[in-house]
């Protein structure tokens, strides 16, 4: 129970304090920010399927949708005609959009590294190692994540 209730508190609190304080910076959710970085990882043009965007953060059509409202009402992306399919749609970063997620980016990964300061490379290593295992003992995908 002490090790279930660690997990709880510290995922917890790495959110309240840590995550959403980062992103709310920046005016946005931690949801948006994982759509504009999945857009960003991409690379060039910069922009994908509605569908290969639920597909990579596992969530449901409905819910990117509304992300994808959201992003699109504060400028940071656009639905554009797919090239690929005249029926269908691709969601892109816009200028603003790519600027946000760039500096956005930097300022998650630093605060990902002071998160974790407390613990040394070799703790961070068995971490995430322990995690890996608890996560596929689970049946998670990925085990790995970062």
């Amino acid at each position: 129970m002490l090790v279930m209730g660690r997990l709880q508190e510290a995922a917890l609190a790495i959110g309240r304090d840590r995550l959403n304080p980062l992103f709310a910076r920046y005016g946005m959710q931690p949801g948006e920010f994982d759509v504009l970085a999945t857009l960003r990882r991409g690379g060039a043009p910069f922009a994908l399927t509605p569908t290969a965007l639920y597909d990579a953060l596992m969530m449901s059509s409905g819910g990117m949708t509304a992300r994808i409202d959201r992003l699109q009402k504060a400028g940071w992306v656009e639905r554009r005609p797919n090239p690929a399919d005249g029926r269908g749609t691709l969601v892109a970063l816009t200028e603003a959009g790519r600027a946000l997620i760039d500096e956005a980016v930097v300022a998650h990964v630093e605060n990902q590294r002071a998160i974790l300061d407390a613990l040394s490379a070799s703790e961070q290593a068995q971490l995430a190692r322990l995690l890996g295992k608890l996560l596929a003992g689970l049946g998670e995908a990925g085990g790995g994540g970062g």
